[in-house]
């Protein structure tokens, strides 16, 4: 019966219909299974009642931020809302009960000569002229150029990056997409020089990771953030954004920002490109793609610029 049943095997089940469905659920996952240790290791029996959810949610935490209570319901509620098409007696928290489980924090933008300073340091680590500044220099000068996510880059293999046409296939990545991500002449001979460079100290093949430690193994990305923390640390650069200092992935933010910026400054329609950016970056949806742009003096002097041809058009449509 149901009511026997423990809720380890009842966030199993839930997980495998997901998985059938094509959703990782990766991060989701391992919250779900600690939240169900917690249920069982309880004592708890039955339909999921609000009481052992905000037990789960404020127990381990009770000092902890709304926010992060938020953050934890938000995962409960599917799995809640998906026991409930099979026990009634399912209860279903409110999704308000603790206010938003994020908030749009401000990103560091980078300016260009930050993003040279890096490469820099980067060419000028130890041990010169062997492979590990090449890979960091590359590593960094791609994402900056492409926009693609830390671990996007970290995965790619060699299959993977095509130097005739310019294009690399991210494969698989968040939301379960794969897509084609063309790159400039500039970065296409950048990514050469470093396989000239790595294939003195690994073989190249196309299952071959293309960033690899000075030993030919796989970069991780804890490996890759404690070198770009040094260097950020070495450049003294002060955090313009909500957080205390910059971070790789504001790259990202600021390709998608300096991107807007200037199909602006060529009077591009936005509202296409933004939807091509979305596709390019590997966003779910293009609302996702805005939330990425940040109110940086650039675009706010364009924003306003266009506002007042605007608001100019307005009166003289109001006179006539």
């Amino acid at each position: 019966m149901t009511s026997q049943r423990s809720m380890h095997s009842l966030v199993q089940e839930y997980l495998d219909d997901r998985h059938r469905c094509g959703f990782a659920l990766t991060a989701p996952g391992f919250q779900l299974r600690a939240f169900a240790r917690f249920a069982d290791q309880s004592g708890h029996r039955g339909p999921l009642t609000r009481r052992i959810v905000l037990d789960w949610v404020q127990g381990q935490k009770p000092f902890a931020k709304r926010m992060v209570w938020a953050a934890r319901l938000k995962i409960i509620r599917p799995f809640a809302a998906y026991r409930a098409r099979f026990d009634p007696q399912t209860e279903i928290p409110d999704a308000r009960m603790f206010g938003k489980s994020s908030v749009r924090i401000t990103p560091h933008i980078y300016t260009d000569q930050e993003i040279l300073d890096l490469l820099d340091a980067a060419r000028g680590m130890r041990p010169r002229g062997r492979l590990r500044p090449t890979t960091y220099e590359t590593l960094f000068g791609l994402l900056a150029a492409t926009g693609l996510r830390i671990s996007e880059a970290l995965h790619l293999r060699y299959a993977d990056v095509d130097f005739t046409q310019g294009i690399v296939t991210v494969r698989q990545t968040k939301f379960t997409k794969s897509r084609l991500v063309p790159f400039h002449p500039t970065v296409c001979a950048a990514l050469q020089r470093y396989t000239a460079v790595r294939q003195l100290c690994a073989p190249v093949s196309p299952e071959a990771f293309v960033f690899v430690s000075s030993v030919g193994a796989a970069l991780p990305v804890r490996t890759v953030q404690n070198v770009f923390a040094r260097l950020r640390t070495d450049l003294g650069w002060i955090s313009r954004g909500a957080r205390a200092v910059p971070r790789i992935h504001d790259l990202r933010h600021t390709f998608i920002c300096r991107r807007v910026q200037l199909w602006y400054q060529q009077g591009a329609n936005i509202e296409n490109a933004m939807a091509a950016l979305s596709t390019y970056v590997g966003h779910g949806s293009v609302s996702e793609t805005y939330w990425y742009l940040t109110g940086i003096p650039e675009l706010m002097a364009i924003a306003g610029r266009n506002f007042e041809k605007f608001a100019a058009k307005s009166r003289e449509g109001g006179r006539g």
